[in-house]
């Protein structure tokens, strides 16, 4: 002869066990409605913002990354991806907790009731509440890496102009071209704008960047 637990029958439901069982099965029917609630509080929340990134976006700046140095034109390109990829797929997850997956309903009835159905709402509730939160905070990493980037391709340095380097018996003179009047080129250095007559010029060389002194001509 075996023994193990015996199950017996519990105390008779009073009228607090049945209002608590009405709370939970309320509760449970009013779960996923309210997530999709949220969901949709949010995603119009979160559009809301980005509309506004965007007007902040289209204030007066830089807006070719090519005139960036290196490495920060590619560095912004990066962000700008990112942010786009995170957008799309945060958007997507809103969405998903908004208005769930497009399914079919079914028209067989349902085994257990009106309690299965209640247990399949409450697990999809699980499904979009995480759904939405990962919705969130991938839309916020986009909106954080929009304005990083729009940061960077306004302040970042920019490429340094092609700068002319002019030789002449007299010396040696480099700057960047800023105008030519009849023969003579007029060069910005630091020191100031430079003219230096090309009739007297030895070589006339374009280069990226100017010597640190100014040499004699040999």
């Amino acid at each position: 002869m075996t023994t193990g637990p015996r199950l017996t029958p519990g105390r008779p439901a009073i009228a607090a066990d049945r209002a608590a069982a009405h709370r939970i099965r309320q509760a449970l029917a009013e779960e996923l409605p309210k997530v999709r609630e949220a969901a949709l509080a949010w995603r119009n929340g979160l559009a809301g913002l980005f509309v506004g990134l965007l007007g902040f976006g289209l204030v007066k700046g830089r807006t070719d990354v090519g005139k960036l140095a290196s490495p920060y034109g590619a560095l912004v390109g990066g962000m700008l991806l990112l942010s786009l990829m995170c957008g799309a797929v945060g958007a997507l997850y809103l969405l998903r907790a908004a208005h769930g997956m497009p399914v079919a309903t079914s028209l067989a009835p349902e085994p257990g009731g009106s309690t299965a159905r209640y247990a399949g709402d409450h697990v999809e509730a699980g499904r979009a509440l995480r759904a939405l939160r990962r919705g969130v905070t991938l839309t916020l990493v986009c909106g954080a890496l929009l304005v990083a980037g729009v940061a960077f391709s306004w302040y970042g340095p920019g490429k340094e102009k092609p700068q002319l380097l002019v030789k002449t018996p007299a010396g040696t003179e480099c700057g960047e071209p800023k105008r030519i009047e009849r023969g003579v080129v007029v060069l910005k250095t630091e020191t100031g704008e430079m003219r230096v007559s090309l009739t007297d010029a030895t070589a006339v060389l374009a280069v990226e960047t100017c010597p640190g002194t100014t040499q004699a001509a040999e």
